[in-house]
């Protein structure tokens, strides 16, 4: 380090290309992992929950992927209208989500249902 700069052709200031693309990248890379986990998690297992909790995880990926996608500009601020897709996407996801554990809950209860006329038969 000379003068309060570090040496070399690499500034690490705030606001510089190479933060913002270094955050970029962790952005991308974090939220490629959330999906592939999410994807795993759909596919690896037969319970109903575990696949409502994969879908979220995949969301939340696909979320970070956006936000890393909106600070990829030369413009010190970021665009704005990628955070909002999120936001509203957030918002979505929370609705399906609530729907999707309702519509697992009744089918959980029509195989208890069935489970219990099944045993009175016998």
């Amino acid at each position: 380090m000379v003068g309060g700069r570090l040496k070399g052709r690499h500034s690490l200031r705030p606001g510089s290309s190479t933060v913002n693309e270094i955050a970029f990248r962790l952005y991308l890379l974090a939220g490629a992992s959330l999906v592939a986990i999410g994807f795993f998690g759909i596919l690896a297992s037969a319970e109903l929950l575990r696949k409502i909790l994969g879908v979220n995880i995949m969301g939340s990926g696909i979320f970070l992927i956006l936000v890393g996608l909106a600070a990829r500009t030369t413009d010190p601020i970021p665009d704005p209208v990628p955070h909002a897709m999120v936001l509203t996407g957030i918002v979505v996801s929370v609705c399906g989500t609530a729907l999707a554990l309702a519509l697992a809950d009744r089918v959980r209860a029509m195989k208890a249902r069935e489970m219990l006329d099944e045993e009175e038969e016998e």
